[in-house]
């Protein structure tokens, strides 16, 4: 049993009076005890952590708020420990977790003596440091051999981690996964979002009760095969399961709500205070929220499944697979994060060829929910800050289809496996994608229309016959909408523009979507409006605009095609983010610019990463491909990444797809059944129908749901409705409660840190990395720029320069090429540019200068830049009359800048010199550069500094009932 605290008001009543003792006694103000009390604890827990080694498990809080009204506050409330120890002796594991500030701690008892079954044991008590302590100590004690002996036999730390992924069992006892290293990947005002670096796997029975098995090691090594260090992410206060729009959308519910919804939960703390009359807990009204988290993009929701309902949901740490990457623009100085995240389906998740169309549950293959968030990162608080998100999904084609690998053909053909004349799996999957999205669904096909060979074609007709076939049911206003184009034609074609096709498709999609954007339009978008943001769509609200709908895209594979398409659209829905946060004039980027370079390069991150995780090979056509500006270099890049995703799909999918499986529980390992290496396929284990009836059928022409139909276009997860109020944690909190403190959650003022901990993000920056670095040049990021001005270019190594000159030399004994008109890949102003990795340049778009030196032609590469270019004029040069007169003026009205008169003098009045003299006529006296009027300080401004200076002489002011009830929540927060 687990010590309790003692409620005995004598005790509590003498802890008051020390503590008043100690505040009158030492204090020359309020504020110097609580930092002296913050440095002492921090000092005192050094210490402990020494002598000890106990290390806690860390809780980060949000404050993410909305203020309705002046005393009432909503904030998310996501309560999950950033770290973790465990304590271990024989028969028993103690898993000791506490809050960020170190003063609130929870434990876990888990049992080593069941071979099988995992026992755990919350008893959801809050403990101090000093009862936890306590706590390991006498658990310490009581477990050595002899009293008073130190050996390793008593209580020792076995393991320190930053979270729990969760609990998995094979054929033999449980094993606890944890995480022991994290990055940390991007910042959400405030939120910090990690990646896995590294995880441990612990067996949780002792060797005198494990009962072993031979083939346990087997699943084992299948099991680790999910590497969890490559690309999954978690966060300890956003949940990164839903989108932006949706965590912000919870914070707008009606405060009525939140009261009926309120969890009354009794302190677990004694009030020493509560006789005195002062504000209570209960008088406050802050509120704190944790809504549930989307388990379809959750990973690890089968490992955490048999304690979810067991322990405190502060121990729950849900994590996603998928891409995050977080890029900073630099405005004339502002700072604005460019995020990206990717959200990886574990609904019918596999590999490539393994994981094609959709299961019966209307789950598709290779789902992914990309999301760019942009935020002005000089205010961090999602009250008074700016944020705007954008969201769009890929997929495989949601049809019963499949491609026989066994052949080893690079192309496989494809086979529908069965008819669906009534398309009830494309049903169930634009329901879902309904409810979460609203209206209307978009779909963007990109497979190939016209073929020698009946191939990709077979995919869009049955999918063109599905789409038609719901369409006659729906309302005429919320119909699918479906865009078929041919991307594979126009990209052979040497006279169409693939990405001016793509353009004007993203402009008619985010026309209808929308965007998110949590702000009114700004007042010179009204006054000035844009003739496209007159016609954007999206629902409109009094704080911002939200989206409804969403663009679905698809090729075969859903990897090179989809993801240029998706950049595309992605580039016209930031255009119109960043005109909604006043940062641009017009809703209008433009190729090789700073934004759009620095976008692409996250969008060629996200693509990368998302081809290997599905395809087993990174991206084999980019951006540039399809501008047809890619470097010569890239050719063998391209073959390296076909063969190497061929490799990967013959040889190492089915393994990668059985780990997969037993990872998110898909098979369980049951004795006395086939083992997982032994099925001939995994069909009927994601194929629930080909085991057991469902449930009855859907209609066929009724095949919505009809609460998500009811509120289109809004979609029916984010409307405030019974269903939804049910999957929130409400909970009411004091305004001083660390919970919902982010800025002693984020900065830490109490405690010394270092820049490289509180800082420790390090991201793309458009200022360092894309501006150049001349003197001279337009700072602004939405300017064109030729491709030898970026500062990746400037900033190349040795290897990438020997690379651009080889370029050069080719393209200088290379025949000219065609004319612009006839094979131009690119807008008028658009011209390519290389990432830094492949350090060269277009040979359509970088002039060659030719120097005759002999009978050879050589690159000259200037070494020193002449000075007009640096500094936009030549000093060398005189100057002319007319600027030397302009300088003169200059610097005699200087000069009479001294000795102006302080008499009364006309407005204007010429000087003999023949120089104008000014009069001030503002409301300073002196309105120069050399003399100002000290600013009018106001009277409670005056004796806050009074009082200030009398404290440091030994002279205390009365503290009021606001200081008292401060200091009451502090004594409370630290030591009961």
């Amino acid at each position: 049993m687990f010590p309790r605290k003692s409620h005995g008001l004598t005790r509590w009543k003498q802890v008051l009076v020390a503590s008043q003792k100690l505040f009158m006694r030492f204090c020359k103000s309020y504020w110097i005890l609580v930092n002296f009390l913050k440095v002492l604890r921090v000092v005192w827990f050094t210490g402990y952590n020494t002598s000890m080694g106990f290390f806690g498990i860390l809780i980060i809080y949000s404050n993410s708020c909305q203020t309705p009204s002046p005393n009432i506050f909503i904030n998310t409330h996501i309560n999950t420990f950033s770290a973790e120890s465990i304590y271990t002796y024989l028969h028993r594991y103690f898993l000791v977790g506490s809050n960020h500030a170190e003063t609130k701690y929870r434990v876990l008892k888990i049992d080593r003596t069941e071979p099988k079954d995992l026992v755990i044991i919350d008893d959801r008590h809050v403990y101090t440091p000093q009862e936890v302590r306590e706590l390991l100590g006498r658990l310490d004690l009581g477990n050595r051999t002899k009293m008073g002996q130190k050996g390793s036999s008593g209580l020792f730390r076995a393991v320190s981690a930053f979270g729990i992924v969760g609990f998995v069992r094979f054929l033999e006892g449980y094993y606890i996964v944890l995480i022991t290293k994290r990055r940390k990947m991007a910042d959400i005002g405030g939120h910090a979002i990690y990646k896995i670096e590294d995880t441990n796997m612990i067996y949780i029975p002792n060797d005198s009760v494990r009962i072993t098995h031979p083939d346990e090691a087997r699943y084992l090594r299948i099991f680790q095969n999910v590497d969890l260090s490559s690309n999954f992410y978690f966060s300890y206060s956003y949940d990164l399961s839903h989108s932006l729009q949706y965590n912000l959308t919870v914070l707008r519910m009606p405060l009525e709500m939140l009261k009926s919804e309120t969890t009354q939960t009794r302190q677990e703390s004694f009030d020493i205070f509560e006789d005195e009359g002062l504000i209570t807990q209960g008088g406050s009204g802050v509120f704190g929220i944790c809504s549930e988290p989307y388990m379809k993009y959750v990973w690890n929701g089968e490992l955490l499944d048999i304690i979810k309902n067991s322990v405190h949901h502060d121990w729950l740490l849900y994590i996603i697979h998928g891409f995050c990457g977080q890029s900073k623009l630099l405005i004339y100085g502002r700072p604005v994060y460019v995020t990206l995240i990717a959200r990886r389906s574990s609904k019918f998740a596999g590999t490539r060829f393994l994981k094609r169309g959709a299961n019966c549950e209307g789950d598709v293959a290779n789902e992914v929910e990309t999301e760019q968030i942009l935020c002005d990162a000089s205010v961090m608080s999602f009250t008074a800050g700016s944020y705007s998100s954008y969201v769009q999904v890929r997929g495989s084609v949601p049809l019963y289809w499949s491609q026989d690998i066994s052949t080893m053909m690079p192309k496989p053909p494809i086979t529908l496996d069965q008819a669906d004349p009534f398309a009830h799996v494309a049903a169930l999957h634009f329901d879902q994608m309904l409810q979460r999205f609203g209206s209307p669904i978009i779909i963007l096909n990109l497979v190939k229309e016209r073929e020698k060979r009946k191939h990709e074609r077979i995919l869009s007709e049955e999918l063109v016959a599905a789409v038609t076939y719901l369409n006659q049911f729906l309302p005429p206003e919320h119909t699918i909408i479906y865009i078929p184009w041919d991307m594979a034609k126009y990209t052979k074609s040497k006279l169409c523009n693939v990405l001016d096709r793509l353009n004007v498709i993203a402009e008619s999609v985010v026309k209808k979507t929308g965007f998110f954007v949590n702000r009114p339009d700004s007042y010179c978008s009204i006054l000035r409006p844009d003739e496209k943001w007159n016609e954007l769509g999206g629902y409109l609200i009094p704080t911002g605009r939200l989206q409804t709908g969403v663009l679905r895209t698809n090729c075969v594979d859903c990897l090179d095609r989809t993801n240029t398409a998706q950049f595309m659209v992605g580039k016209c829905a930031l255009a119109y983010q960043l005109y909604s946060l006043g940062l641009i004039d017009k809703p209008n980027l433009q190729f090789d610019t700073d934004a759009v370079r620095l976008f692409e390069e996250l969008y060629e991150d996200h693509g990368d990463t998302l081809s290997l995780q599905y395809g087993g090979s990174q991206l084999v056509h980019r951006v540039k491909t399809y501008r047809k500006i890619a470097p010569w270099t890239q050719h063998s890049k391209d073959i390296m990444q076909t063969l190497s995703r061929y490799y990967s799909n013959a040889f190492s999918d089915a393994d990668r797809q059985d780990a997969i499986n037993l990872f998110l529980g898909v098979f369980h390992p049951t004795e006395g059944k086939p083992h997982l290496w032994e099925l001939p396929t995994d069909f009927y284990l994601h194929h629930k129908n080909t085991m057991r009836l469902l449930p009855t059928r859907r209609s066929y022409t009724y095949w919505w749901t009809p609460e998500v139909i009811k509120y289109l276009p809004l979609p029916y997860d984010e409307v405030i409705c019974a269903a939804n109020l049910k999957k929130l944690i409400v909970k009411k909190f004091h305004k001083y409660e660390e919970e919902i403190d982010i800025h002693n959650e984020f900065f830490r003022p109490y405690e010394l840190s270092s820049f490289d901990d509180t800082f420790c993000l390090a991201m793309t920056s458009s200022a360092r990395d894309f501006m150049p670095k001349t003197v001279g040049i337009d700072p602004s990021p939405f300017t064109v720029r030729k491709p030898d001005e970026t500062g990746k270019s400037v900033l190349g190594n040795k290897s990438n320069r020997e690379e651009a000159v080889l370029q050069r030399k080719t393209a200088a004994s290379a025949p000219p090429p065609p004319s612009e008109e006839a094979v131009s890949s690119s807008s008028e102003d658009d011209s390519g540019t290389d990432r830094e990795e492949e350090g060269s340049v277009s040979q359509r778009s970088t002039p060659v200068k030719m120097t005759d030196t002999g009978d050879s032609a050589k690159v000259t590469e200037n070494v020193v830049q002449p000075m007009k270019e640096v500094y936009g004029i030549n000093l060398s040069d005189g100057l002319s009359e007319d600027d030397l007169s302009i300088y003169s003026r200059f610097v005699q009205l200087g000069q009479s800048q001294h000795k102006q008169d302080k008499s009364n003098q006309p407005l204007c009045s010429r000087c003999p010199d023949g120089v104008i003299k000014l009069t001030p006529i503002s409301a300073f006296s002196q309105d120069n550069i050399y003399e100002v009027q000290p600013p009018r300080v106001d009277r409670k401004s005056t004796e806050i500094f009074q009082a200030h200076i009398q404290a440091s002489q030994g002279v205390m002011q009365p503290l009021g009932k606001e200081d008292t009830s401060v200091y009451r929540e502090y004594i409370r927060n630290r030591y009961l």
